[in-house]
């Protein structure tokens, strides 16, 4: 029988780090679990705090400036629905009108290419091209499976739909209305001792997550002014490029999911391109894409991003990457905001500030001699 005296020092302190890490991990297991069956529930009510992280200091300075609170937030409530329904009006109305043309002038593209592969070089026949078609369209879904996937499970009926807006709505007009109460009752669960760095901490995520949302509509408006821009040039020079002010809103709205989300929009500006245009005008078109996303990649996430969240690139691909393939376009929405909220919620627990410099709410809930 081994005795505790025989285990080595090096195998015990690796020994308690394991079963430490494992109850971690098991817990973040179950969290999880939990979420994603909750998802219902979970998606607008974190759509509803990314929403309120922007509104919240807009109804902050209102009241600043002597409006009464409730006209504030009616103004901030209704101000945005009216923004997001007035892009999506433009969007729905403008395609609406070009997908007749746009749909014609796809088929012919589509001929054309079949005729040029035929007659090229390469003498591809309809058999082999029908082939490679299929065997292209398996595998984009197959890669799409779990974002597509995603987005049907946030609301694969209108009654999912209708239940999300509500519920989104609802949170985020609570949160603006009585957000600091909401948060002191969350303090409220926690030990006594606890509540100064729980309290401390929730500010702290609270202020880098106003700053994320902020910098990430600048990002958002970059990029899609650079689309739009290189696309009203392109149209200018070569005789016209529909739809660019709907491909500039998909942009704006696409960006919200960094990394791949304002790729994956600035590719519809490649094949409105390629349709109306031709092949050359497509690669002008998708080496202005690559250049925005150069700018935005090399210039504003760095600089701006990365000083607003202070969370290395790298992670931030990893974390939208992990978030996709976890919980689909949900997943890849959220997952740096959680990131960087957790990263500055840890950092703030870890330096002890809050032993010394209490905030007002903690104060009030600690116990009193």
């Amino acid at each position: 029988m081994i005795t505790d005296d025989a285990v080595p020092a090096g195998l015990k302190v690796a020994g308690a780090y394991s079963w430490r890490i494992l109850a971690i991990v098991g817990v973040i297991a179950v969290f999880i679990f939990l979420v994603m069956q909750f998802k219902y529930i979970v998606i607008p009510f974190m759509i509803a705090i990314l929403i309120a992280a922007l509104l919240v200091p807009l109804v902050q300075w209102l009241v600043r400036h002597k409006w009464p609170k409730a006209l504030a937030v009616a103004v901030a409530m209704l101000g945005t629905i009216a923004i997001v329904s007035g892009l999506l009006y433009v969007v729905v109305t403008q395609i609406r009108s070009g997908w007749p043309d746009l749909q014609e002038r796809s088929l012919k593209a589509y001929e054309d290419f079949r005729v040029f592969l035929e007659t090229s070089p390469l003498h591809v026949t309809d058999a082999q091209f029908n082939d490679w078609l299929d065997s292209a369209i398996a595998s984009i879904q197959a890669d799409s499976q779990v974002l597509v996937s995603g987005a049907l499970s946030v609301g694969s009926t209108a009654g999912h739909v209708l239940a999300g807006l509500l519920l989104t709505l609802f949170a985020t007009l609570f949160i603006l209305i009585d957000g600091k109460g909401i948060w002191a009752w969350i303090v409220r669960l926690f030990p006594r001792k606890a509540r100064p760095a729980i309290d401390g901490s929730g500010h702290a995520g609270w202020v880098t997550l106003t700053t994320f949302v902020k910098v990430q509509i600048f990002v958002a408006f970059v990029d899609a002014v650079g689309i739009g821009l290189g696309a009203w040039i392109l149209g200018l020079i070569f005789g016209g490029f529909p739809l660019v002010i709907p491909i500039a809103i998909a942009v704006f709205l696409g960006s919200f999911i960094p990394v791949v989300g304002a790729v994956v929009t600035g590719a519809i500006a490649v094949f409105v391109a390629l349709v109306y245009l031709g092949p050359f005008q497509a690669l002008l078109m998708l080496a202005i894409v690559l250049l925005v996303q150069q700018i935005e990649g090399h210039v504003l996430q760095p600089l701006v991003m990365g000083t607003a969240v202070k969370v290395h690139p790298l992670a931030v691909v990893f974390a939208v990457a992990a978030g996709s393939f976890t919980a689909g376009i949900a997943g890849a929405l959220f997952a740096v905001p959680i990131i960087a909220v957790l990263n500055v919620m840890v950092k703030y627990i870890a330096s002890g500030e809050w032993r010394t410099n209490l905030r007002p709410t903690a104060k009030e809930l600690l116990p009193r001699d």
